[in-house]
């Protein structure tokens, strides 16, 4: 049974809009369309769609998640590959947890300077930005 682009959505959990987007950006195939124009998407778009809903989740780019499908229609590829891709996400998001943390330790502390301060003319944080 053909679903509409609203049944999609909804059973993906995403918006029209980004199934669309995903359509664009060619993460899943152009469906064929009624006479009157109406999108019909095959079941398999909510599993393809939710597995880049979910790629997404675990901060993959839609470059990585164009890689990972690849691999993923491959049924004789090397899950050795997709490792590969889990852990280098894993090293990128150790660093930006590292400089989130560093961030988060700068506005602390200019947060309490402010403390110490009655008037923006002299805000520590408004300083630190010009």
């Amino acid at each position: 049974m053909a679903l509409t682009i609203g049944n999609l959505a909804k059973s993906t959990g995403v918006g029209v809009e980004t199934v669309r987007f995903y359509e664009r950006e060619k993460l899943i195939p152009k469906p064929p369309r009624t006479k009157s124009g109406y999108r019909q998407y095959p079941e398999d778009a909510v599993e393809r769609v939710r597995f880049i809903r979910l790629a997404k989740e675990l901060g993959f780019t839609l470059a990585e998640i164009r890689q990972l499908l690849a691999l993923r229609v491959k049924p004789r590829g090397n899950c050795e590959a997709v490792k590969r891709r889990a852990q280098a996400k894993i090293i990128e998001m150790e660093e930006k947890i590292n400089q989130l943390q560093r961030i988060r330790s700068v506005l602390g502390k200019l947060a309490r300077a402010c403390d110490e301060r009655i008037d923006t003319g002299s805000c520590p944080i408004l300083e630190s930005l010009t």
